[in-house]
């Protein structure tokens, strides 16, 4: 009987597996269909990173950070935090427009109403993004390097990827959260983008978080984003391996763990909620 039971959920999680590649596909049809947006993207990129080229020059050298006795410069400094925040900022915001324009759409219910399961609804919204993103960051790096002279070790580069990868639950636990609170409130987006202001701000992006108030300084030590930009750039300027980055990923990786279940159980909470009380499709 127990093997029965097992064969069967065994089969229904091979069954929910295959449906990630038609969320992918979806997705990357929708992204290509809206080419002048997907370009736009990268050019808003690039704009940032000439705007810190120019703010660089007038930042004072000494006042920036070492990583394995190097001391970066002002473009090494930002461009690394902005290739992790945008990260962060794009796979968040992902999670909750994909909802919110199923809710607009008046598509939600229905897609709820099918037999897929709650959790391959969350990773299938965000599954373009684990592919994508990585790469955007790679190619965002290597553009910087080759436009603006930008200088890393990519020795360390695997190590890096390691963290951004152990970064990714942290961020989908945050992005169901914001779901569960788009699907009781409606219109909550603004709320999470306040929220991914206040992680990049506090994450060391722009200044080194040791020019922050000391109360303050100690609480953005302990944002996984602060965490992750760090460890990536003692990997991506510093050179470092994967002893250095190790201790990073092992605290992550619980984070990480911790912000998936609590986004999973809010987003069941407000599902049921929302079933409950016959809402599920207003907007």
């Amino acid at each position: 009987m127990s093997t029965v039971s097992e064969n069967t959920r065994r089969a229904t999680f091979v069954e929910e597996l295959r449906k990630l590649p038609a969320f992918f596909r979806r997705d990357l049809l929708v992204m290509w269909s809206y080419r002048l947006a997907f370009f736009t993207d990268w050019l808003n990129l690039l704009m940032q990173v000439v705007v810190f080229f120019f703010v660089g020059r007038i930042v004072n050298p000494g006042q920036l950070p070492t990583y394995g006795g190097t001391r970066a410069t002002y473009m090494e400094f930002v461009v690394i935090g902005i290739a992790v925040t945008s990260f962060m900022q794009i796979s968040l915001g992902r999670v909750v427009t994909a909802i919110r324009a199923e809710q607009l759409q008046g598509t939600l219910e229905a897609l709820l109403l099918t037999p897929t399961a709650p959790t391959t609804l969350q990773l299938g919204s965000v599954v373009y993004e684990l592919a994508y993103v990585p790469l955007r960051m790679l190619i965002f790096l290597a553009l910087a390097t080759s436009l603006f002279g930008v200088s890393f070790t990519y020795s360390g580069l695997l190590p890096a990827l390691t963290v951004l990868l152990v970064l990714i639950p942290f961020v989908w636990g945050l992005g169901v959260m914001s779901v569960a609170g788009v699907l009781t409130f409606r219109r909550g987006i603004g709320v999470v983008g306040f929220g991914a202001t206040a992680l990049t701000l506090s994450s060391g992006t722009y200044f080194p978080i040791s020019v922050l108030p000391p109360w303050l300084e100690s609480l953005a030590r302990l944002n996984p984003i602060t965490m992750a930009v760090q460890s990536i750039r003692e990997a991506l300027i510093g050179g470092a391996g994967w002893a250095q980055t190790w201790p990073t990923t092992l605290v992550l990786i619980p984070i990480g763990f911790v912000s998936m279940a609590a986004g999973i159980v809010a987003f069941r909470l407000a599902l049921g909620r929302e079933r409950r009380r016959g809402t599920i499709g207003l907007y």
